[in-house]
């Protein structure tokens, strides 16, 4: 999860005033963090990057079909491309501000209540069910098979990540001044391959029901200034549940070192990025 420290040691629950397993600490954590976004609902929309066309083409080449699901929607970032690549398109969003500036951006849509672990569909109704940004906040011992009820047959599973490439120097430096809390592990391509290789598989128990798991990566890149780009920034889990007065001194830091670097000091510039993606078949 991004931005904290998931160590396998004992916490305290001191509302309940029992000890939490690591594992469900970790649980808790993923709950608060994914759960944070419906306050930054408008920002999100306004700053978030779309999604590589070549990506989503590539998580969907092999799908049986055109009826596409799109898991954890969020404002509909992921959602918009499917439509203009011209999918029959689902959107399945629990948090009802994010749900609200999905529905408002893409009138036309199906955008449904519901999560990763209790989805409104029917039995194999889709194709393919994809995720933007959105799939390692499942959780995958109950929506793996929940995933697994709603595809068809040979149908395809594919999470999607937009990455800073930190392979440029600026963003490198940019990712060690603003820390895990907003560029983690997850968020950039060196660890992005680590980090997700087995996220579509329940972690204890029961059967897999995917394979042929594939990886790729898509040049990518968004229009940003300094101040946007820091908007950007303010939008993930980490900052958001950080108390304000350090998510204000973090997104200083980040607006002084944006001014003081050439690339990024005059105005407009491209954030370099990739979409990366994990691809997988049910069995």
């Amino acid at each position: 999860m991004t931005g904290t420290d998931h160590s396998t040691e004992h916490h305290q629950d001191h509302t309940h005033g029992s000890a939490l397993t690591g594992q469900e600490s970790m649980q808790a954590e993923r709950r608060l963090h994914g759960s944070s976004f419906g306050r930054a609902a408008v920002a999100y929309a306004e700053h978030r990057p779309d999604y590589a066309p070549d990506a989503v083409r590539w998580a969907l080449e092999t799908a049986p079909g055109p009826r596409v699901l799109d898991l954890g929607a969020g404002t509909g970032k992921l959602t918009a491309t499917l439509i203009a690549l011209g999918h029959d398109v689902a959107a399945v969003e629990p948090d009802r501000a994010m749900l609200a500036e999905l529905r408002a951006s893409l009138p036309a849509v199906r955008a449904l209540p519901g999560s990763a672990e209790a989805i409104p569909l029917p039995d194999g109704s889709v194709d393919a069910v994809v995720s933007g940004n959105a799939m390692h906040w499942f959780d995958m011992d109950v929506a793996g098979p929940e995933i697994a009820r709603v595809l068809a047959p040979g149908g395809v599973l594919a999470g999607l990540w937009n990455v800073f490439d930190d392979r440029v120097d600026w963003v490198a430096g940019l990712a060690r001044v603003t820390g895990p809390a907003a560029i983690g592990p997850r968020d950039v391509p060196g660890s992005w391959r680590t980090e997700t290789a087995r996220m579509h598989l329940p972690t204890s128990g029961g059967d897999a029901r995917f394979d042929s798991v594939e990886q790729a990566e898509f040049p990518h890149g968004q229009r940003r200034t300094a101040d946007s780009l820091v908007a950007t920034l303010a939008t993930k889990a980490g900052v958001l549940v950080m108390p304000e007065q350090r998510r204000e001194s973090l997104m200083g830091e980040t607006r002084a070192y944006l001014a003081g670097r050439p690339e990024t000091g005059g105005g407009e510039f491209t954030l370099p990025m990739l979409t990366s993606v994990l691809r997988a078949r049910r069995i």
